[in-house]
């Protein structure tokens, strides 16, 4: 396989509206060629072309997000990996609720560090109507008061709920697949692919983006890996986060090894191939990365999760990551600073 040809290829299809169609929609390659770069022995290559299709198709901006964790553990669901399910012993806080007055601040200091996105996130299976309707009225006075792009993470919401959140400001809505539809039930029974499914579905007709990943290293195989990149490329996804496990003490999957720097950026890179037009986003275990993920950047990825992460701390700041960034040719400017 000639990688940099392949690399052109597809950003020649992108541009010219052609999918091949050649295994699932809105797929410019093969399954075959697929496997073949999560294989290739030539990973400089497969980064380079990685970093030609992100820069050709998505520029050299980079999407910055941050997140807030505005109701933690006291979790009912069994995922292996997290730290907030109350069946796990890890010492995690625990709340039912982040106060306003503190969530509206940390939005403020967002927007003034220069953050396009916002993101509440909630643990849980989902809210309840009342706690929607109590986030609503968070996300219209973070509406008043900042320029951000809201953003929500709580869980396998209806429809209806879904709309109001809409309605009060949120317009990306995410939902992790965490890994391929086969490898699921070994790290979670209490909720299916399929419900994950319906629910960003339910976030599409309430008319917000979705945005969703998953988790590398919990033991899955690299035609795991591939499976979860082939469905993301059939729902059309906008923004891909991709968190490398940081086993947490506690949890199921404690003892399992922290991933290499190269196996992080291969699968970067190959999801960049598969999803040659959408964002791929950085997000827990960058600490497993030089520079916090510098070299990522050259590898495909295209956006980022900045400042603390849900329930590990990120070695990076934002204004770290900024400088860093930078010194990258990359512009991180936020939409609402340049019209300011």
């Amino acid at each position: 396989m000639n990688i940099q040809e392949l690399s052109e290829r597809i950003v020649r299809d992108v541009r010219e509206g052609h999918r091949e169609m050649r295994y699932a929609p809105n797929a410019y390659i093969s399954r075959e060629e697929a496997a073949e770069l999560a294989e290739t022995p030539d990973i400089d290559a497969l980064c380079d072309g990685a970093d030609y299709i992100s820069t050709k198709l998505v520029g050299r901006n980079v999407d910055s997000c941050s997140i807030v964790n505005a109701r933690s553990g006291l979790c009912g669901e069994d995922c292996k990996w997290c730290a907030q399910a109350v069946r796990h012993h890890t010492g995690c806080n625990t709340y039912e609720h982040l106060d306003d007055e503190s969530i509206v601040a940390a939005g403020r200091v967002n927007a003034r560090e220069g953050i396009r996105r916002f993101s509440l996130v909630t643990s849980g299976r989902a809210l309840s109507d009342a706690d929607v309707d109590r986030f609503c009225e968070t996300y219209r006075k973070l509406t008043a008061e900042t320029g951000l792009y809201l953003c929500a993470s709580m869980g396998l919401l209806t429809e209806a709920q879904l709309q109001r959140l809409a309605a009060a400001g949120v317009k990306r809505y995410h939902c992790n697949m965490e890994t391929s539809r086969e490898f699921f039930p070994t790290l979670c029974s209490t909720h299916t692919p399929d419900d994950k499914m319906a629910t960003i579905r339910a976030a599409r007709k309430a008319g917000m983006q979705v945005c969703s990943g998953g988790i590398i290293g919990m033991g899955e195989t690299w035609e795991d890996r591939l499976d979860m990149a082939i469905s993301l490329a059939e729902l059309g996804i906008d923004s891909i986060p991709i968190n490398a496990l940081m086993p947490i003490p506690g949890t199921p999957l404690e003892n399992l090894p922290r991933l290499s720097e190269e196996d992080i950026l291969r699968t970067i890179a190959f999801f960049r191939y598969i999803n040659p037009d959408a964002n791929i986003r950085l997000a827990a275990g960058r600490a497993l990365l030089t520079n916090d993920g510098e070299i990522a950047f050259k590898s495909g990825a295209s956006a980022t999760i900045t400042g603390n992460m849900l329930t590990t701390v990120a070695c990076a700041t934002i204004r770290s990551d900024r400088q860093m960034l930078t010194d990258l040719g990359r512009d991180v400017t936020p939409d609402y600073w340049k019209e300011a």
